[in-house]
């Protein structure tokens, strides 16, 4: 990226939200992945705008991410520029039954802002760690739950950079998928509707549901969370168990002992000793099981 285009990008959010070169292992849950050519945290939605439009006119090629729990970054890195939605846009805004919140709140802090207000619904998500725009793009859930239970609309800049809204209808949802899957949309907003409830039972699931999560997954070791979707009619966790696969490692990284679904790294792991466990596991399954496990994290970069 030339400096004219470094320039136009601080102008846009100022300095000290500009970061040349900077790992994203510093930003994925994985702690992997190499250097951004630009990363970048704009602090609202208008200056977000004036960002895409920026590369959108010079042809960069831009990357939008949240908490980075669902990525695999590459350890070549990213050529281009690297987006955080982060903090600076999680606002909340409650109204009855009603939570309206910027797309960088994290789910955690979400879901405890709920509980806090006798409002029932986002327990599930209160160990995913992941973000509400991440949540939105591939419909999150855990525990029977999942983001097109609450959601109502969803609103996003598109392609044109309009700032358009759609209702939950609209959006898709499917088993960690929706609407904005494989779009170039960026998600800036969600409104969801929950129900009231005692704030003490509510906050009583949430422990028991962290209780579980800390007892049966690697919750000690970087990871993606859960690192396959599950196939029709199987439990892609059992499948790799089954086929003797749990504790297989490469370099750094391995599948986790605790939980055969997850790929963890050990400390030290590469991109690519996460991928190489990733493809193994995929080729033996299919070739056990005649299974084919797709991955729920997602790849960018350079590998």
């Amino acid at each position: 990226m030339n400096n004219l285009a470094v320039t136009m990008v601080r102008g846009i959010v100022g300095e000290s939200n500009v970061k040349l070169g900077e790992p994203m292992s510093a930003h994925t849950t994985f702690r992997v992945g190499g250097p951004a050519e630009i990363y970048i945290t704009p602090q609202n939605t208008s200056r977000l705008i004036a960002l895409v439009k920026l590369f959108k006119q010079l042809n960069i090629k831009y990357y939008i991410i949240g908490n980075g729990s669902n990525l695999l970054v590459g350890d070549k890195g990213i050529k281009g520029a690297v987006i955080e939605i982060g903090k600076d846009m999680s606002e909340i805004h409650i109204s009855g039954d009603t939570i309206t919140s910027g797309s960088g709140i994290l789910l955690s802090k979400l879901a405890n802002s709920a509980a806090r207000n006798g409002l029932s619904g986002l327990e599930f998500a209160s160990g995913i760690p992941g973000s509400l725009g991440g949540a939105v793009y591939m419909n999150a859930g855990a525990y029977g739950g999942e983001m097109k239970d609450v959601i109502t609309s969803v609103t996003y800049l598109d392609d044109e950079c309009e700032v358009r809204t759609i209702s939950a209808d609209a959006c898709e949802f499917g088993y960690r998928r929706s609407f904005f899957t494989d779009k170039n949309y960026v998600i800036l907003s969600a409104e969801m509707r929950l129900k009231y409830r005692s704030m003490k039972l509510i906050m009583d699931d949430i422990k028991e549901l962290t209780e579980k999560r800390v007892t049966k997954q690697p919750v000690d070791k970087a990871s993606a969370g859960s690192t396959f979707k599950r196939p029709e009619g199987h439990f892609a966790a059992a499948l790799i168990e089954q086929a003797g696969l749990k504790g297989y490692s490469v370099g750094g990284a391995s599948v986790s002992e605790k939980h055969a679904g997850f790929v963890v790294n050990n400390g030290g792991a590469t991109a690519a000793d996460v991928l190489e466990v990733i493809r193994h596991v995929q080729k033996t399954v299919l070739e056990k099981d005649r299974v084919k496990l797709e991955t729920e994290v997602k790849l960018i970069g350079e590998f």
